[in-house]
């Protein structure tokens, strides 16, 4: 059975993991920003999360359909709270007091090879703010 200073122990550790996640260092900018690290959007702290969809039409390949790429995202609040969202290559989302537009994607999409989450990287750009 824990004892009160062993549980104390755990709840002090998983605190200070957080404090410690919360203070990762961030990318100055969102110009090539990889997935689980935090950039700076032109003011909002944006952190993607995973690629939901890559349906984009691979290179040298003719296609009926260009594709879209989707992500998941958070926006790191300054109160410290995360809010997630969805960014869709191309098009503008609200965010914050402005909106967020993911302009890019890389690398490439290829017929003979799949892109692993670690090999992506986004830039995204922020229009918007006092």
């Amino acid at each position: 059975m824990f004892s009160t200073a062993t549980l104390s122990l755990v709840a002090v550790t998983a605190v200070s993991a957080c404090a410690a996640t919360r203070e990762a260092t961030a990318s100055p900018d969102a110009a090539n920003v990889a997935i689980g690290q935090r950039a700076y959007a032109d003011g909002p702290l944006i952190q993607p999360v995973a690629v939901i969809e890559d349906s984009r039409c691979p290179v040298g390949v003719a296609c009926i359909w260009a594709g879209r790429v989707r992500v998941k995202m958070l926006w790191l609040r300054p109160n410290g709270e995360a809010q997630p969202f969805e960014a869709v290559l191309g098009e503008p989302t609200p965010l914050a007091d402005g909106t967020i537009t993911f302009e890019s994607v890389h690398p490439d999409k290829r017929p003979d090879r799949q892109i692993k989450p670690g090999d992506y990287r986004f830039a995204f750009r922020f229009m918007g703010g006092l």
